[in-house]
């Protein structure tokens, strides 16, 4: 077997943003081949996914989208661990792919966390209220109700928080899934920090069009 060195673990930690540890682990397997070793990594990357949420990312890039005919425009920023992650190219097309989807789809929020007290206590007020004057619910009991009403609530959040969306370039997948496919491949946290969408003349009055639609006619 290969000897395993400081600089081998160094290079691959690099090319993969994972750890120190991680890749020693995975060159010791991979007999110190390199490729190898990268798809270990990789093929850990969804069950490990979980333990990088609580590492720091403090690099990335503020990404933008203007659809065309500037009516629509969005600004992201999307977090990772290091600046070579930052630079790649699998980073920069999820940042495009993300300042798009928020374009077409509207999103409120980027995550459940962010939707304030008040916004979620008037929603599930709405979803109650529309479960309980539903003339099909009117003999179910009070347990099914609230599971209507939950059913209702997460519909609200697949509709208004950004990570919970599907992914408008493949719906099958949510925005969330999306990133943490992108975490796997790239060994690094990934958070989508914040973002504006502006939309030409929103507040004015003037006739209504679909930018949304348009925008999504684009990268079905």
């Amino acid at each position: 077997m290969a000897e395993i060195t400081a600089a081998a673990v160094k290079q691959l930690r690099e090319k993969t943003g994972a750890g120190m540890m991680e890749c020693k682990n995975a060159l010791v397997e991979a007999g110190g081949n390199e490729e190898q070793a990268i798809d270990i990594l990789r093929r850990r990357g969804l069950a490990s996914a979980k333990k990088r949420e609580g590492r720091i990312a403090a690099e990335g890039i503020v990404g933008s989208y203007i659809h065309m005919g500037g009516k629509v425009g969005v600004l992201v920023e999307l977090n990772c661990e290091t600046d070579f992650v930052a630079r790649g190219d699998e980073f920069q097309q999820l940042v495009k792919d993300i300042a798009m989807h928020i374009a077409a789809a509207e999103p409120r929020y980027v995550t459940r966390e962010d939707v304030p007290a008040d916004v979620l206590e008037k929603e599930r007020e709405i979803a109650t209220a529309q479960a309980k004057n539903d003339p099909k619910n009117a003999k179910k009991p009070e347990q099914v109700i609230e599971k209507i009403v939950d059913g209702r609530m997460n519909k609200f959040y697949e509709e208004a928080v950004l990570i919970d969306q599907p992914f408008v370039k493949d719906p099958a997948k949510t925005v969330g899934e999306l990133v943490t496919e992108k975490v796997a491949k790239t060994g690094e946290r990934i958070a989508i920090r914040r973002f504006t969408r502006y939309k030409m003349g929103e507040g004015l009055d003037r006739r209504s069009e679909d930018f949304g639609g348009e925008v999504a006619s684009l990268v079905s």
